[in-house]
């Protein structure tokens, strides 16, 4: 594993784990829909939508 995909992987894992330990409500339904959008950009091996979903993830919660 390459520092940058483990940097990948530590960062997907953060934000699914604030996802979860989200209140239910719409800020938890968008943070969601971004991070499995994430996933998706990860499967296709797109890091710049990864990135951009993960922040996109970050913001819905706050």
């Amino acid at each position: 594993m390459t520092p940058e995909t483990r940097k990948l992987s530590i960062q997907m894992a953060s934000v699914w784990s604030a996802c979860n330990k989200a209140p239910a409500g719409p800020k938890k339904n968008k943070a969601l829909k971004h991070y499995l959008l994430a996933e998706k950009a990860q499967y296709e091996e797109d890091e710049t939508m990864i990135y951009r979903e993960l922040d996109a993830a970050r913001q819905a919660l706050v």
